[in-house]
């Protein structure tokens, strides 16, 4: 069911002296990182960038991995990098409740979706957000949730990246107004969030790559036109050549499956991989 909680910001903290650089956000959760780029000006609409890390991650090793950071002053970008809860375990792994196959293992009942949604609230609050352009970046379990977030939120996000996540299985209720843009990207031969869909658990299943897609279609428009784009591009520096192919609906909203062939779950990613994924989100904002 879609969250329809109400927002309130009565526990929103900002660590910061100056607006500019480093700062960090809180809304009862943990100090969140927050990156000003260097060409913020309070009253200019400003693009913010959501990364959210895999299951057993965080949000610094999400950003270590994936490096969009380095991309914050060219591309003019408020970037956040928050971190899940760490579970009852042995390990205390961290995660996302994004879904009822992934990752909420423990059973904790954590609303995630809701605690973004605030997180995104609270960053509104003290910089001049761009409403059109509100991204979500995910990883396997980040992927997860950036689907979780684009079902549950699609007056505030614009578009989502999920890499090696996968959508809900039931997307029931009419479509929104303004649908989220969808970019999926999974690898052919991922072993852990398999391109065909799969289980975590006993009875809980997940859908694929190609099933994801076709979730987000159906929702929004099941009579998006399909292309296959005949570019080719490089997502992963282990594979020879352009191994990632391009498949788009078009119609209301865009719905995009790059699928990286013979990649894996934890692809070696390419120095074009943030260029690619960065230059999709702005090119897709909410119309």
């Amino acid at each position: 069911m879609k969250s329809l909680l109400p927002i309130t910001l009565a526990m929103l903290v900002t660590v910061a002296a100056h607006p500019l650089g480093a700062a960090t956000i809180n809304v009862g959760r943990s100090d969140v990182p927050l990156t000003v780029p260097a060409g913020y000006a309070e009253g200019d609409a400003t693009p913010l960038v959501v990364l959210l890390h895999g299951y057993t991650s965080s949000g610094a090793r999400q950003e270590s991995y994936m490096k969009f950071g380095k991309l914050v002053d060219e591309f003019g970008f408020l970037y956040l990098t928050p971190d899940g809860t760490i579970e009852k375990s042995e390990r205390e792994n961290r995660f996302w409740n994004a879904t009822a196959a992934c990752c909420d293992t423990y059973q904790s009942n954590v609303d995630d979706s809701s605690y973004l949604r605030k997180l995104i609230e609270a960053v509104k609050s003290q910089y001049t957000v761009d409403e059109n352009r509100i991204f979500l970046i995910g990883h396997s379990n980040g992927g997860f949730m950036s689907h979780r977030m684009a079902f549950d939120h699609p007056d505030t996000i614009a578009a989502i990246v999920s890499l090696a996540g996968g959508s809900l299985l039931e997307m029931n209720g009419p479509a929104p107004a303004h649908p989220v843009n969808v970019l999926q990207i999974h690898g052919t031969d991922d072993g852990t969030v398999k391109y065909a869909g799969g289980t975590f658990r006993a009875g809980v299943r997940y859908p694929g790559a190609t099933e994801t897609v076709e979730k987000w279609v159906t929702y929004n428009d099941a009579d998006a036109e399909k292309i296959e784009l005949v570019e080719k591009i490089d997502l992963d520096r282990s594979l020879d050549g352009s191994e990632t192919t391009i498949t788009r609906f078009d119609k209301r909203g865009t719905i995009e499956l790059w699928t990286i062939h013979d990649g894996k779950h934890v692809p070696r990613l390419s120095d074009g991989f943030t260029r690619h994924v960065l230059e999709w989100l702005f090119d897709h904002p909410k119309t």
